[in-house]
């Protein structure tokens, strides 16, 4: 089996669902239970990336059966398994509104420290140019500290201001060289091969303490409210008004992406994984582009575009 890292960079607002929710917001966005932080479930991955296949595709010439990567059709299930295993997508960035440099794509030590995990878990000698030390702000009652680059565009008087926090940024020369190797990875990840978007995310990254992340994961999703209308009133319908939580255009998650060799279907890992490459991503005027793949829920009214990165 080998395994990679797969990031989801969502385009358009990301609702991953539970169905229902006791409190004021009727339709919330899935949460772990022991941390809060928000994901989308691997099998939502799994099921657009197959609905999106063709019954052939053709990799240097050659013709490959999608049900040989993602399975046989229900009623021949027992044939063979899966080749193509996804875990959940955890966040790693949450954009936030900024004072300065429009919005930060914000993370905490917490979630970093996962993801170093992940990445040592899909690649052990060279965690796929993660195997970074972590910065770790400190705080206080008085003040919280977060780290950013030196090229950040967020700082506005040696502070960072985020909704309506504000943060001292840290001065520990160790902890801002950390925080530049971390942006620099996370944006030749996320955005490959395009030098414009790296740069914006080096310029807005921001490493916060884990519990300010946790209190913004209670304030920057993005909620709508919703409603269906009475077709001759034209005023909403009787009980048809309801607010829904999604997550911001521009957020990043992570997760593990698992291929397997099936003997029975006679494919192996490195075809698996040359078959989704060609489901998430397309060639144009000799560079790679990708293509945007529907996740979640609300997919009629725009939500959950998304780019899939698999990480090489």
């Amino acid at each position: 089996m080998k395994t990679r890292l797969l990031f989801t960079h969502a385009l358009s607002p990301l609702h991953a669902g539970t169905g229902q929710g006791v409190g004021v917001i009727d339709l919330p966005i899935a949460r772990e239970k022991a941390t809060g932080l928000p994901f989308l479930p691997g099998s939502s991955v799994k099921g657009s990336l197959r609905d999106s296949c063709p019954d052939n595709i053709s990799l240097n010439g050659v013709q490959i059966e999608c049900t040989r990567v993602f399975g046989p059709k229900k009623e021949r299930a027992e044939e063979h398994a899966s080749s193509v295993q996804f875990s959940d997508q955890r966040l790693l960035l949450l954009p936030v509104r900024s004072l300065r440099g429009t919005f930060a794509w914000v993370t905490s030590p917490y979630v970093l420290r996962r993801l170093v995990r992940d990445a040592r878990d899909a690649d052990p000698k060279t965690a796929n140019g993660l195997a970074l030390d972590v910065p770790v702000p400190a705080s206080s009652e008085n003040a919280q500290e977060c780290f950013v680059t030196g090229a950040s565009e967020l700082k506005l008087d040696g502070k960072v201001y985020l909704e309506d926090l504000d943060l001292t940024v840290g001065n520990d020369a160790a902890k801002a060289k950390q925080t530049e190797a971390w942006a620099g990875a996370l944006a030749a990840k996320v955005f490959p091969n395009d030098t414009t978007w790296q740069d914006y995310l080096k310029r807005r990254f921001c490493i916060v303490p884990d519990d300010v992340l946790n209190f913004l994961l209670d304030t920057a999703t993005e909620i709508s409210a919703r409603i269906a209308l009475d077709a001759n009133a034209k005023t909403v319908a009787e009980g048809q008004l309801w607010y829904e939580e999604a997550l911001p255009c521009e957020t990043v998650l992570c997760g593990l992406v698992f291929a397997a060799k099936i003997v029975s279907a006679n494919v192996e890992p490195d075809t698996t994984f040359k078959v989704i490459e060609n489901l998430t991503r397309e060639q144009a005027n000799g560079s790679t582009i990708f293509k945007p793949v529907q996740l979640g829920g609300k997919a009629t009214v725009g939500r959950g575009f998304c780019h899939l990165i698999v990480s090489s």
